[in-house]
């Protein structure tokens, strides 16, 4: 329980991209960031997220949801409490990894010691490769100088795109991420090109309204639900469609329902990868706990930022770290 003069401030943060982000729904040339801080007895708990217009999120609806609980912050509003008052989401990412990082400075106990989970590891992370012409991609790919690279498709020439990639990069990993823009009538020819090129996961191929279709299409690459899956809730259905599953703390609303949607996945025989939205390390940091278990780990939003927050991760080539306390937990 939060002592009962706990304060809670909301902040916007802009973060530049280093060049532009482009993905099968646009382009984005900024990181845009709400920060809730829950300050009580001499120490302050932070937490990041990332409003996404995907579902239904705005940077001023994200942040007035949370300075809405202004009130019952101050009254001892703690994380269970949390995952009634706010829907899975944004919102109550912040604050859910806000009240984390807030009892690990009170207690003087980090986050994973008082989950009773032993102490992270660094993880290699994918690197992602912003939709472009396959030339284009190509040249990135080589010049990334990664083990595991993400695609991001989803575009008329993703065949071409793959094979221009694959030549590049002969011995690289790769991650397919299509963001729902492929149709139920071109998958089948994409996952051949996929198993062509040795992709070892896609990512989301259709529109989350329509993989049902998934379920009778033969899958000689594991697809992985992003935008089908947010919580436990709609996990059960999915299960003849995916191998795998994506979980983001903004969409399943902060560590404590990604921890617990982890543990759901494993037991119905999902395997596992932890993604980001494109943000800083504070939002990465408690993300870091889940990658534990992640068969595949995409944490490299601040890579791709023109800056980071200070302090921020510390990435040595494709590995990530935990975070140190000055950061998160």
């Amino acid at each position: 329980m939060i002592n009962t003069r706990a304060k809670l401030r909301v902040r916007v943060e802009r973060f530049p991209i280093r060049g532009s982000f482009t993905i099968a729904r646009g382009s984005k040339t900024e990181a845009v960031v709400v920060v809730a801080e829950v300050a009580a007895a001499g120490h302050v708990g932070r937490g990041e997220c990332v409003p996404y217009a995907r579902y239904g999120e705005s940077v001023d609806g994200v942040a007035a949801r949370i300075a809405g609980l202004e009130g019952e912050i101050a009254a001892g509003l703690d994380r269970a409490r949390l995952q009634e008052r706010l829907p899975a989401g944004a919102a109550r990412n912040a604050l859910d990894c806000a009240l984390w990082d807030l009892e690990a400075k009170t207690t003087g106990r980090p986050v994973h010691a008082l989950l009773g989970l032993p102490a992270p590891e660094p993880r290699l992370t994918c690197y992602t490769l912003s939709l472009d012409a396959p030339e284009a991609m190509a040249r990135a790919a080589a010049a990334a100088g990664r083990p595991l690279l993400k695609l991001k498709l989803g575009a008329p020439g993703d065949a071409e795109r793959l094979a221009a990639i694959r030549a590049a990069v002969p011995q690289a990993r790769l991650v397919v991420d299509a963001n729902e823009g492929w149709s139920a009538e071109v998958l089948p020819r994409m996952m051949a090109a996929c198993a062509q090129a040795r992709v070892e996961l896609i990512e989301q191929p259709l529109p989350a309204a329509d993989d049902g279709a998934l379920a009778s299409i033969p899958r000689p690459v594991p697809v992985c639900a992003d935008e089908s899956v947010h919580d436990r809730a709609g996990l059960a259905a999915l299960r003849d469609r995916y191998d795998a599953i994506n979980i983001k703390l903004d969409k399943a609303g902060g560590l404590t329902e990604a921890l617990a949607l982890a543990d759901a996945a494993e037991r119905q025989g999902f395997f596992l990868m932890v993604g980001c939205m494109l943000a800083t390390s504070l939002a990465m940091a408690p993300a870091m706990l889940v990658a534990q278990r992640a068969r595949i780990v995409d944490l490299d939003g601040p890579l791709l930022l023109a800056h980071d927050r200070e302090p921020g991760l510390r990435y040595e080539g494709a590995l990530a770290f935990p975070p140190a306390p000055e950061l998160w937990g």
